[in-house]
């Protein structure tokens, strides 16, 4: 085992056998593989309740998988963020996280991003309290997320005593809930409710959830009648998030609302030059142009490329010409094309409504389930090359009838009903952002 991230992809593809992939995208996602020490995994979860909901729920399946890769005896440790901090500062001068290299120093500056990056700036600065909340947002893969964590790094900086507060929309609902069924209301709102800094990424995710919304608002009001920075990030501006409650979407407008399009080609040139300073790979301009001619969207693709052709050069030994990265590129164009898959597209039309994988599959006639259903089996039809036959059988064994008239009904209603179509986007931009 080569190192300690490698061993933990390892331990993933082996829980995959025992548990559902709703149950590791929703509770392992952010986790991450700090070390291997003396027969022990050291991982790092950043949120408390999903530490403790794996050491209480998770443990057993992932030291058994741990034994299985070492034919004995071998632990795992997780810690929360501030203790892999702790942990982390005692055996190396590296940074903790991933997110502790998104600076302001590390996001290239264009006409794309100019807006958002100098009100990110001036917000972290403390150059104004005008922009409260400061609402950024942008198609995925391109730097809302290093904004808000730059904005996190910088206040730091100015303010070792600032208590900051960063969430993600769906880690929200998930500590909400696990924190009604533990009792434990009371911890959740004095995390939240006494930021100095609130910072939430992915916000849409909160939309159409009732419960999560109300508490939020209660959140949001305390924050900022307080005077406390307010951020957030989404993937639409607050108009266009549909089942997001009015009084939530008026307070997000209230504030200053700036977007982050796709790079233009001299930005995107610039992306790669630092990028490729930062990981130690020479690049010609041949090169450089032909990346950003060929990757237009995606900041986050356009790094990806980068690193391939640095990989493909030390594994295979070979120089970094032109005809080298047009046959990495052209393998990577492919790597990123691939279509969600079924289980995807039922697990995120799920979330969105409440409800959870099985309720899909199932054959219940309520009629929230059936319009989920329904909805899903629509969007399979849409994304992937299944066959109508194919899509029944994911659902308990339908006919190529009964899916090929969910398709015809929602296709139908989706052009007379404007909230059934604002859905049916809203979560294909999820599936879209996940992929």
């Amino acid at each position: 085992m080569n190192s300690a991230e490698e061993l933990w992809s390892r331990v993933l593809d082996m829980l995959k056998t025992d548990l559902t992939s709703t149950a590791i995208e929703t509770w392992f996602t952010d986790c991450r593989a700090l070390d291997v020490n003396d027969n022990m995994l050291i991982i790092c979860c950043p949120a408390e309740f999903k530490k403790n909901v794996i050491e209480s729920r998770f443990l057993p399946f992932i030291r058994d998988s741990l034994r299985e890769i070492f034919s004995g005896e071998f632990d795992v440790r997780i810690l929360t963020e501030e203790e892999a901090d702790n942990y982390q500062s005692c055996v190396s001068d590296e940074p903790s996280s991933i997110y502790d290299t998104f600076t302001f120093d590390r996001f290239v500056v264009g006409k794309s991003n100019m807006m958002a990056h100098s009100a990110a700036k001036a917000v972290a600065e403390g150059l104004t309290t005008e922009y409260n909340p400061l609402f950024i947002y942008g198609n995925s893969g391109l730097g809302k997320t290093h904004l808000l964590h730059a904005i996190r790094l910088r206040v730091r900086e100015r303010h070792l005593d600032y208590n900051i507060v960063y969430v993600k929309g769906d880690d929200f609902t998930n500590e909400l809930i696990y924190a009604i069924q533990t009792g434990k209301n009371f911890e959740f709102r004095e995390k939240y409710r006494y930021a100095d800094l609130f910072l939430m990424d992915d916000i849409q995710f909160i939309a159409g959830k009732i419960q999560t919304q109300e508490e939020f608002f209660h959140t949001f009001n305390t924050l900022f009648e307080d005077g406390h920075q307010i951020v957030f990030t989404s993937d639409r501006p607050p108009s266009e998030i549909s089942k997001l409650e009015d009084r939530l979407r008026t307070r997000f407008e209230s504030g200053l609302i700036v977007d982050i399009q796709p790079p233009d080609y001299e930005t995107r040139a610039a992306i790669i030059r630092n990028k490729a300073t930062q990981i130690g790979v020479v690049l010609d301009n041949e090169i450089i142009d032909y990346i950003a001619q060929n990757i237009t969207a995606n900041v986050r693709q356009l790094e990806g490329a980068v690193k391939k052709i640095k990989a493909y050069h030390e594994l295979m030994n070979d120089p970094i010409t032109p005809d080298m990265a047009e046959q990495v590129l052209d393998s990577f164009y492919k790597d990123n094309a691939e279509a969600p898959t079924p289980d995807m597209i039922i697990d995120e039309t799920a979330r969105y409504y409440n409800l959870t994988s099985d309720d899909l599959k199932g054959n219940s006639h309520v009629k929230n389930f059936v319009t989920a259903r329904h909805v899903s089996m629509y969007i399979i039809r849409q994304l992937t090359n299944l066959s109508l036959s194919e899509i029944g059988s994911i659902f308990g064994g339908k006919d190529h009838t009964t899916v090929l008239n969910a398709c015809r009904k929602i296709e139908k209603e989706i052009k007379q009903d404007v909230d059934l179509s604002n859905t049916v986007r809203d979560i294909t931009s999820n599936i879209n952002s996940r992929n």
